[in-house]
């Protein structure tokens, strides 16, 4: 099979395609022919392993010291069952399935062994492999966010960062579950994020949020504190008494296989909307990279596969 192989970390250039032996199904797991995958800031944090020193030693000991010891990088995919291992009880030949796991990778690639038990579900019929790839990422942070934050309807929450994979389902998520959402963003994505359901957007370039009159009860940061650390520094000075400022890289986010089923079936009857920026082909996975490490993609970019 054709796969994108890094071999050590560094730049969008060291990624390179290549053939490959295609895997085949162990115990309880299922080949997927994948349709398409996508482009996450985690992917890129891992190629590149831009991190912190402390965290940047620990990465090479959990992921390899010179390159990921997983060549095949990706954490997301869309596409169909080809063939179940022994004791798959869940899947059938031809079944149609999406999902995400940020252990196993290996989704930059025509084919992924996973488990029949993971973060796996089945992709309604309504539902393209494209928008699936593109809700799965973005929508799994968004609503461990959520949960951890525990949400209630009526409370005021502005989303740092609401243009991005996580922040886009965000907004719409929230407004799901009854919040009155702020959404910080560009200018150039302020429709967008209205559009989304945020009652309120504000130009972080022309407006600080944190020198307002409006008080929050949540402030989602949906960039992550290796990015926003400047902009959110003395953001408590306007949480109400008990708000809360979390980050979506505030220690290790909790997905589960419920909420994935959720996301299928907000996806399926128009509940939340995949926000794609750009659509390139697994040759062109260099580019894709350029691209999201440049750092100013709204929503998600999602790779198809032939």
């Amino acid at each position: 099979m054709r796969a994108v192989l890094c071999s050590r970390y560094g730049p969008p250039e060291v990624l390179r395609l290549a053939d490959v032996p295609t895997p085949l199904p162990h115990a309880n797991e299922v080949l997927i022919r994948i349709r398409a995958t996508s482009v996450t800031s985690s992917d890129c944090y891992v190629r590149g392993l831009r991190l912190s020193p402390t965290y940047r030693l620990l990465a090479r000991v959990a992921l390899g010291w010179r390159g990921p010891r997983q060549p095949i990088l990706g954490m997301v995919l869309a596409g169909e069952v080809a063939s179940v291992g022994p004791d798959v009880r869940s899947y059938g030949v031809g079944d149609r399935v999406f999902g995400f796991d940020r252990h196993r990778f290996g989704t930059y690639a025509q084919f992924a062994s996973w488990p029949e038990d993971g973060v796996l579900t089945r992709t309604p019929a309504s539902v393209t492999d494209v928008d699936a790839a593109a809700i799965t990422y973005g929508g799994l942070l968004a609503l461990h966010l959520l949960r951890k934050a525990n949400v209630r309807a009526g409370q005021r929450v502005l989303v740092y960062g609401a243009s991005g994979a996580v922040g886009s389902s965000a907004v719409q998520l929230l407004r799901r579950a009854g919040a009155h959402v702020t959404g910080v963003c560009s200018t150039t994505n302020m429709d967008l994020v209205a559009s989304l359901g945020a009652s309120a957007v504000v130009e972080y370039t022309a407006e600080d949020f944190r020198e307002g009159s409006e008080r929050y009860d949540l402030i989602l940061d949906a960039v992550g504190k290796r990015k926003s650390v400047t902009a959110l520094r003395g953001c408590r000075r306007v949480l109400v008494p008990g708000g809360a400022c979390i980050a979506v890289d505030d220690g290790t986010p909790k997905l589960r296989h419920e909420d994935l089923v959720l996301l299928a079936d907000l996806a399926a009857t128009g509940g939340i909307d995949p926000v794609i920026d750009r659509t390139y082909a697994l040759e062109d996975i260099v580019e894709a990279h350029t691209y999201v490490d440049a750092g100013h993609k709204r929503g998600n970019v999602v790779i198809t596969v032939a």
